[in-house]
């Protein structure tokens, strides 16, 4: 039986909207946008090894910006990885075939038995993560040394974690792995 892991950038206030670029999700008039990427290049190095461990689950709105943009990041390390892996969408307004290379729609109650033979890691997708909380098995945040006030949060409730393990990056980021705690 496989897992479900999210890997999310988090600010120390626990802001996870737009780590990667300017317009990325401009929400709620959020103007942050970009702020994991001083921090990053330590950070998501030591864990996008951990995007290979399983197929990725991704929400539409994540897909959609995922998709836009890596398979144009011909000089990036990364693409080539991306591009290769098996992208789960989960998602009601989306259908098959979709544009990114081995990208499938899938509706939340598939979830079981896609677990069923692999791992399943979330990158970024916060109303999936929210939506879907209580199948989550393990959290691995980059938590960035700044605040940022507002934004859309990964947390919006009361959620009791164990922390698993720790790092800490050159560049401030702390890499924590918690899973959900036991009642």
């Amino acid at each position: 039986m496989g897992k479900i892991t999210v890997v999310c950038n988090l600010t120390l206030d626990g802001v996870m909207q737009a780590p990667g670029r300017p317009d990325e999700d401009t929400r709620d008039g959020f103007e942050y946008g970009g702020w994991a990427v001083p921090y990053s290049r330590d950070a998501m190095g030591r864990l996008m090894g951990d995007t290979g461990q399983g197929a990725l689950l991704l929400g539409r709105r994540t897909y959609e910006g995922f998709a836009d943009f890596w398979p144009k990041q011909t000089d990036n390390p990364y693409t080539e990885v991306l591009n290769r892996q098996q992208k789960y969408v989960v998602s009601n307004t989306l259908t098959d075939p979709l544009p990114w290379a081995n990208s499938t729609v899938v509706k939340a109650a598939d979830l079981e038995e896609l677990k069923q033979d692999q791992n399943l890691v979330i990158l970024g997708s916060g109303e999936l993560i929210g939506s879907i909380h209580e199948q989550i098995h393990e959290y691995k945040l980059l938590i960035h040394p700044l605040t940022l006030g507002t934004g859309r949060r990964l947390f919006n409730g009361h959620t009791a974690l164990e922390l698993i393990d720790t790092v800490t990056t050159t560049t401030g980021v702390i890499l924590a792995t918690y899973r959900p705690a036991k009642n």
